[in-house]
């Protein structure tokens, strides 16, 4: 077994390898017909180029704000979304429930249409509002949220509520800091989430400063024409941070992928 997910490890690492290869190759060397596994010449010249004569820090920041605005807001909603499912009693809370859940089976692609016709007339088009907004609808949190809810004790909330705490503060005070690990682990799979996600900010930037970084991979052609290195360089920049995010958090954002 070990030697199997050896193998199979090398065989998902080896794409990313040759990337980083690639982006390390003079263009001569990389359109040339000679196939090498190491670079004869090993430069930065690409990464250069594409630090000095693109926009990548901008993208870097339309990236970061759209993620963690995301982030935020879903987790802003969500959780109180959970607790409500989870605790409250009030008409309808199971019809709501059922609903929440039956919005999983709808595609996301086939709301684009409308959101975008909507966000049209917002004028929210080449804006942070319209990147950010309509990604925050993330039912899996809110049932993941009822969930681990759930399975608090019913004597705290109880308890809370003879010493005349409100909904809010059982929530802030008491639900959240027992559930703060899954709290964590969620934040940080939206967050990854919403820093890979392409087809969203694709639609709805036209103006090269308002690219996010997956979306500004596409422009490089456009910018500077077919040069394969370059590209490559621009793809391990844009997998840089999220990929150290990934190493450091690795535990939480496992533990979040099978809790979903």
């Amino acid at each position: 077994l070990t030697l199997l997910s050896i193998i199979f490890a090398l065989i998902f690492i080896f794409p990313l390898y040759w990337a980083l290869v690639t982006s390390l190759k003079t263009e001569v060397e990389v359109i040339g017909q000679d196939w090498t596994i190491f670079p004869k010449i090993f430069t930065l010249a690409s990464y250069i180029d594409v630090l000095t004569k693109s926009q990548i820090f901008n993208w870097y920041l339309n990236s970061i704000i759209t993620s963690f605005g995301i982030t935020f807001l879903v987790i802003l909603i969500c959780m109180p979304c959970g607790y409500a499912l989870s605790q409250l009693n009030f008409p309808g809370r199971n019809v709501l429930f059922i609903s929440v859940l039956a919005s999983i089976m709808v595609p996301g692609t086939a709301l684009v249409i409308a959101l975008f016709i909507m966000i049209a007339e917002f004028n929210m088009i080449n804006s942070w509002a319209g990147i950010i907004l309509p990604q925050v609808l993330s039912p899996v949190c809110v049932i993941v949220y009822k969930q681990f809810f759930d399975q608090v004790p019913k004597e705290l909330r109880d308890a809370s509520i003879i010493d005349g705490a409100s909904e809010i503060q059982i929530l802030l005070k008491i639900y959240l800091p027992l559930n703060l690990g899954i709290t964590t682990a969620l934040a940080l799979v939206t967050f990854i989430a919403a820093w890979n996600n392409f087809f969203w900010p694709f639609i709805m930037t036209t103006k090269q400063e308002m690219f996010t970084v997956p979306v500004a991979i596409t422009s490089v052609d456009d910018a500077f024409g077919i040069f394969y290195a370059r590209e490559m360089a621009v793809a391990m920049l844009a997998a840089g941070p999220i990929a150290l995010l990934y190493i450091i958090f690795q535990k939480q954002v496992t533990k979040a992928i099978m809790m979903t």
